[in-house]
């Protein structure tokens, strides 16, 4: 029961973030670190060769991990501001374009 609500809350925070219509195309403020591999205030899409995918955000924005490469496939997790999260499966890493509101 516990796995199947976390299941449900990642989906729901995924929904959100899909449907959010940005005005454009902002960057995160911070650094991601992609398999020990650092971006400094990263856009789009970030793959890996390694398995497994290490992610560290250290930006202001939620990140999401796909199972296949260039952010496509299934949803596997988003790894929140100031989290680090392993990803067995993962392939390729989001930052999802952002509001200036």
């Amino acid at each position: 029961m516990k796995r199947a609500m976390k299941t449900l809350g990642t989906l729901a925070a995924a929904a959100s973030i899909a449907m959010a219509v940005p005005a454009f195309a902002q960057a995160a403020a911070g650094t991601l670190i992609v398999d020990g591999r650092a971006y400094q205030n990263p856009q789009g899409c970030y793959d890996s060769n390694r398995w497994p995918l290490t992610v560290d955000n250290q930006t202001d924005q939620p990140v999401v991990v796909y199972s296949g490469p260039h952010c496509s496939g299934d949803l596997l997790r988003i790894v929140g501001p100031g989290e680090r999260a392993v990803s067995e499966f993962g392939q390729s890493v989001l930052v999802p374009d952002s509001n200036d509101d």
